[in-house]
């Protein structure tokens, strides 16, 4: 009989600790894997932002809107953060046994700086470092 009522009491704790976690909105950690969860973060950074091209890893990603502005979104805690890049911004290539990743600076020490691995980053690094140029003056 111990062992009946040890067992329940140790189910109910469990039950309450899982539902505490669900009304404190923990959980997994929110991933950027798809074109859509990066749309998602998108919007939610920049209210009507919306992105022609993405690039993305699990933890960050780019993304461009038919006007050619930038964000950099990154993961923050359990939700995500995001900055529009503007004259500030630089990007950096890594290359490391073959793969390239990029460094984002979007110029903002709060924010920091954000390493994403994408198969594109020299392209989207051209496009970054071009925020600084004569076309954008």
């Amino acid at each position: 009989m111990d062992l009946l009522l040890q067992t329940g009491g140790s189910l109910i704790a469990i039950l309450a600790l899982a539902g505490l976690a669900w009304w404190l909105k923990l959980g997994p950690v929110p991933q950027l894997d798809s074109d859509e969860a990066v749309r998602r973060a998108a919007a939610e950074v920049e209210d009507g932002f919306e992105p022609v091209a993405i690039t993305h890893d699990s933890k960050a990603a780019l993304a461009r809107n038919g006007a050619g502005q930038i964000m950099v979104i990154k993961r923050h805690g359990n939700r995500f953060a995001g900055r529009l890049l503007g004259p500030g911004a630089r990007a950096r290539l890594w290359r490391d046994l073959g793969q390239t990743a990029i460094e984002v600076d979007p110029g903002e020490r709060r924010f920091g700086k954000v390493f994403i691995d994408i198969p594109d980053a020299e392209a989207w690094a051209d496009a970054i470092n071009e925020i600084n140029g004569p076309r954008h003056a």
